[in-house]
């Protein structure tokens, strides 16, 4: 696997995120999308739109979004046309998190129940996981390549090596609307009760040890 993930990124590395996009429908017939619909999720969206249109995208309904995310979502979805198909975890373990405030004992579990594991039940599906994570975004992602493999399935970074200046600008020229909690300090913005203001990914459980939800380690 080694070998075959090094000669992809060697492919792909010179290539636009435009480019590796068009490649991608060229070297993975099953492709699986995700997208958190956070901060910078329109970029990788209207690039998706703008090469794939048909495409589906997978959206992790951990019932513990901001009601600003659900409305950007569909926002979002009537203006490029998206095919957005929501994945929610286990009614009875969902409903566990939330009257053992799980997120406060043991946020990595709470991740795991309410993120990791309905991805888990669909993923085998796929040839290649798409998500739109930047280097720039903290340590753990400075060190990633365009394509890695983790967990039995590649993952496919195409802006891996965009900062958030150039996201920002993207959106701009594009004029894709952005996220509602940016304007109030928000830069970064995943489930409510672990999501605070705060510069990058600062205000992603402050804090805490915890800098990711698991769905990419």
């Amino acid at each position: 696997m080694k070998k075959a993930l090094d000669i992809l990124n060697e492919k792909y590395r010179a290539l636009s995120a435009e480019e590796r996009i068009r490649q991608l429908r060229s070297d993975f017939p099953r492709v699986l999308f995700t997208s958190s619909f956070g901060t910078t999720s329109a970029v990788l969206l209207h690039l998706f739109h703008e090469v794939m249109p048909d495409l589906p995208v997978y959206f992790l309904d951990t019932t513990y979004h901001f009601a600003e995310t659900i409305a950007y979502k569909e926002q979002l979805t009537k203006q490029l046309g998206l095919q957005v198909i929501d994945i929610k975890p286990e009614e009875w373990k969902n409903t566990f998190t939330r009257e053992d405030h799980t997120w406060q004992k043991d946020p990595d579990l709470c991740c795991s129940i309410n993120k990791v594991e309905p991805l888990e039940r669909i993923k085998t599906q796929f040839d290649v996981w798409v998500s739109g994570l930047m280097r720039t975004q903290n340590t753990y992602r400075d060190a990633l390549h365009v394509f890695e493999e983790r967990d039995g399935i590649v993952k496919f970074f195409p802006i891996i090596d965009w900062t958030e200046e150039q996201a920002k600008e993207y959106i701009e020229k594009h004029k894709l609307p952005a996220h509602p909690l940016q304007a109030h300090g928000y830069n970064s913005v995943g489930c409510f009760h672990c999501t605070t203001k705060g510069k990058g990914r600062s205000g992603r459980w402050a804090n805490k040890s915890k800098s990711e939800c698991g769905l990419h380690l």
